[in-house]
């Protein structure tokens, strides 16, 4: 399968997970960068128009090709059947990413703290676990150990795009104040500091956590200081987020 498509998308729309995809071994790039772009694809499928049902419409196309009877002509939907058609990544893993940015299509708030949960579970979690996948993770341990470290990753970057989110019209966070991001942030770090602890489990498939990296980081910095998530800052400086990551590849302790 052709990439080069994808890899331009990843680089030019992702640079963090571009990042992460030339830290990774030569081997375990492709299906990074298949499964980032796709990623891509459906993160930005909500807002391509005012029309919810239009935004609606693309999202189910992304579903529909998933289990699609032939390979789609698509430079991103072609690799991805492609992956799933090696039975390399769970069809399911990756249809709850994708069936999980519809509620991005609406500005409504979050339901309670277990939705958004799920939310950050099904898209940053599913992503990360299908990566895993991808690189020839098996067992639920190894997929539990991504998916919670994806989640705990996905609610840091989340935390970094609160204020675009909200001058796009959305309520991001069901309580903005400092007591509650503080506490949201906290909770996530014991996450993704138990799943780092268990990352022995995804053996070669160690790659797929490169991605997230950053998290404990940024977390820290949001506990510490949450009034840094409404001002935009949580942003790492440069050369810290490379030679954290630099050092992550070199070491393979993710």
């Amino acid at each position: 399968m052709s990439v080069d498509a994808c890899a331009a998308l990843v680089a030019r729309a992702d640079p963090d997970r571009w990042a992460a995809v030339l830290a990774a071994p030569l081997a375990a790039r492709a299906p990074l960068i298949v499964l980032y772009a796709y990623n891509i694809e459906i993160a930005r499928a909500p807002w391509v128009s005012s029309q919810s049902l239009i935004c609606e419409m693309r999202l189910q196309w992304w579903r529909d090709v998933l289990v699609a009877p032939a390979r789609p002509a698509h430079e991103v939907a072609g690799p991805l059947y492609d992956l799933a058609q090696q039975g390399r990544v769970d069809v399911a893993l990756l249809d709850a990413m994708v069936a999980a940015r519809v509620w991005d299509v609406y500005s409504d708030p979050f339901e309670s703290a277990d939705h958004f949960q799920t939310y950050l579970s099904q898209t940053a979690g599913g992503l990360m676990g299908a990566t895993a996948q991808a690189l020839g993770a098996r067992g639920a341990d190894a997929l539990a150990a991504a998916q919670a470290y994806g989640t705990a990753a996905g609610l840091a970057a989340y935390l970094r795009a609160v204020p675009e989110l909200a001058a796009r019209g959305r309520r991001p966070l069901l309580d903005e104040g400092d007591l509650a991001i503080a506490a949201l942030a906290r909770s996530a770090l014991d996450a993704w500091t138990a799943a780092r602890a268990q990352r022995r489990a995804l053996g070669q498939a160690w790659p797929a956590l490169l991605a997230g990296v950053q998290a404990g980081a940024i977390l820290r910095r949001a506990a510490r200081a949450p009034h840094l998530v409404r001002a935009g800052a949580l942003h790492l400086a440069p050369m810290q987020a490379r030679a954290r990551l630099i050092w992550a590849a070199m070491t393979g302790r993710v």
